[in-house]
């Protein structure tokens, strides 16, 4: 970054236009992250059960189910497969300790990465809204304001996620391992090959104790009308400290 750009605008705007800059140019990310849970939203739409009420389901269809699940699985993607591996690469290659000489704290790369990937995850979440609703007319959330709520804290928890992954991993190979590692699990939870909604009740009440089976249950209650379960907003917030808490604890820049 030249000292040109960090005299026209402060440092922590520089880095984020510059981060913001270096995203747009990787198209795999943004297409894992923007595209792709919308993509998977058409293809099991096509499946002609998917657009059938199910009784297991309260009367819903599988396609107004997997709306919230594709939800989730942008914001696993951003905090589990991308953000990680750039923060660790950053450390490996020795720019935050160079970072540390400059006007820019390394904390405002972290923050500006944060950001990137809450923001991506979060048009990703409007996009699969807007599939939903105009493809398989699924309606959109009843209850904007509880829905707004849980997929705020449900980006926060991500994000947190991908910080502790970060923290843990002093390579990019560790990263990715680790990433890959907690990541099925983390879509399992989500709902992404059985809806939480159609989990045996034992299973169901495990899962919704995990900051995305959580997030989940949720999502589809603002999303049928009802204020989200303060029970599973309070584990999402609860993950959320005792992530970020980790990350902070164990993050090293150099």
């Amino acid at each position: 970054m030249s000292t040109a750009t960090l005299t026209r605008t402060s440092p922590n705007r520089a880095v984020l236009r510059t981060e913001a800059r270096l995203f747009r140019r990787e198209p795999a990310g943004l297409f894992w992250i923007v595209v792709f849970p919308s993509v998977l939203l058409v293809i099991l739409g096509s499946i002609p059960s998917f657009r059938e009420a199910d009784k297991s389901l309260g009367g819903i269809r599988l396609v107004d189910a997997y709306v919230p699940v594709t939800v989730l699985l942008s914001m696993i993607m951003s905090g589990l497969q991308s953000m990680p591996p750039v923060i660790t690469g950053y450390r490996e290659r020795g720019i935050l300790r160079r970072m540390s000489t400059t006007p820019v704290r390394p904390a405002a790369l972290l923050g500006a990465q944060m950001g990137i990937h809450g923001i991506a995850a979060l048009c990703s979440a409007v996009l699969s809204l807007a599939v939903g609703r105009i493809a398989y007319d699924v309606p959109l959330p009843k209850q904007a304001a509880g829905y707004l709520l849980a997929l705020v804290l449900a980006v926060l928890v991500a994000l947190a996620l991908g910080a502790l992954v970060s923290a843990l991993s002093r390579t990019t190979k560790i990263s990715n391992a680790i990433g890959s590692v907690v990541f099925f699990p983390m879509m399992f939870c989500a709902g992404v090959w059985l809806p939480v909604q159609a989990m045996p009740d034992a299973l169901a009440h495990i899962v919704e104790y995990t900051p995305f089976g959580a997030a989940a249950q949720a999502l589809g209650q603002a999303a049928s009308g009802d204020w989200p379960a303060w029970s599973h907003l309070g584990v999402l917030a609860v993950w959320t400290v005792l992530l970020s808490a980790g990350a902070s604890r164990w993050f090293r820049w150099e």
